[in-house]
C-alpha cells in the first residue's frame, strides 16, 4: 500500500483499477429509509468487477429492536466468510452514494478484528464518472474461512457512553445534521427524543464530504474538527451507526488515533428514557 493515490484507509479509483485482481472488493451500499432504494437489486444492475454485496441490514444483530446493529463474532465470521472473504485478504469497500455507507462496513470489519481493509474514496459514482468497467447480475463467491475477533477498543455501547458522560474521559462528536443535533428537528424514528448528548460536539457528516462524494483533504477536515482534540479520546455517534463511520475515517485520515463508534447511536440513546438529552 505505499502507493501514493492510496493511504491507510482510502484508495483511489485509479489504484482499485490496477488491483482488481489482488483485493475482495465489497459493494456496502445503504440509503435512508426515506430514499426508498433498494441496493440489493441496484447492485445487480451495475458493481465493480468482482463484488459482492454486503448488506448492512442483513448483517446484524437481529434480537434487538435496534437498526443494523453489529452481530455476535460467529455470526458475522459466517456471514463475511459466505461472502468470500477470507482471513488475511485486502478488502476494498464501496457504496453507490460515493462516501456514506461504506465506512460503517470499514469499521465493522475493523471492530471484527481484520486489519486489512480500505474504503473506496469517491465510490460507485465515480468509478463510472471515470468511465470504470461495470459488471451486471448477481455475485456468486465461494465460502472462505472467515475468523472475527471482537476489538472493543474501536466500539461504544450504551453503558460506555454513559461513563463517557460521567467521567469526561473522551470527547463525543455527532455527525447528524445541526438542526437535528440542536432538537430544531424531529427525529426520523418514531419514539425516540430530540436533542443531543451533553457536551457532544456536532461535526454534520456531510461537513466532511465533497459534493463529489469524496472525503475532503485533510486541511478541510482540519477545519471541520476545529473543535475536537485530535490527540485524546473520541466516540462518533450519529442517528444508527452509519455516519459516525464517516467521522471516524475523516479522523483517522487526519491523525486521530483513539477513536471508538458508538453502535446504537441516537436511536438507542434517544430512545432510553434513562439518558441524559440536551437540546439547543
Amino acid at each position: 500500500m505505499s502507493d501514493m493515490d492510496s493511504t491507510a484507509n482510502l484508495v483511489s479509483t485509479e489504484w482499485l483499477e490496477a488491483h482488481l485482481k489482488d483485493v475482495r472488493v465489497v459493494d456496502a451500499s445503504w440509503y435512508m429509509p426515506d430514499e426508498k432504494r433498494e441496493p440489493a437489486k441496484e447492485f445487480e444492475t451495475g458493481h465493480i468487477p468482482g463484488a459482492v454485496f454486503f448488506d448492512i441490514d442483513g448483517i446484524a444483530d437481529h434480537s434487538t429492536d435496534l437498526p443494523h446493529m453489529m452481530p455476535s463474532p460467529g455470526e458475522f465470521s459466517k456471514a463475511v466468510g459466505g461472502l468470500g472473504i477470507g482471513d488475511g485478504e485486502t478488502v476494498i469497500v464501496y457504496d453507490g452514494s460515493g462516501i456514506f455507507s461504506a465506512p460503517r462496513v470499514w469499521w465493522m470489519l475493523k471492530a471484527m478484528g481484520h486489519d486489512k481493509v480500505m474504503v473506496l474514496d469517491g465510490g460507485l459514482p465515480k468509478w463510472k464518472r471515470e468511465g470504470r468497467a461495470v459488471e451486471t447480475g448477481p455475485a456468486h463467491p465461494s465460502a472462505k474461512f472467515f475468523t472475527a475477533i471482537a476489538r472493543p477498543a474501536i466500539t461504544r455501547d450504551f453503558d460506555g457512553v454513559m461513563g463517557v458522560i460521567r467521567n469526561k474521559n473522551a470527547q463525543l462528536v455527532d455527525a447528524r445534521s445541526a438542526a437535528r443535533f440542536k432538537g430544531e428537528e424531529a427525529e426520523p424514528r418514531a419514539g425516540v427524543r430530540r436533542g443531543h448528548m451533553p457536551e457532544a460536539r456536532n461535526v454534520p457528516w456531510r461537513s466532511v464530504v465533497s459534493a463529489e462524494g469524496t472525503l475532503k483533504p485533510s486541511g478541510e477536515l482540519r477545519d471541520a474538527f476545529g473543535a475536537v482534540d485530535i490527540a485524546k479520546p473520541i466516540v462518533t455517534t450519529c442517528g444508527s451507526g452509519i455516519s459516525a463511520a464517516i467521522l471516524m475515517l475523516a479522523l483517522q485520515e487526519i491523525g486521530a488515533r483513539d477513536v471508538a463508534l458508538y453502535d446504537g447511536s441516537w436511536t438507542e440513546w434517544g430512545g432510553r428514557p434513562e439518558a441524559p438529552v440536551v437540546t439547543g
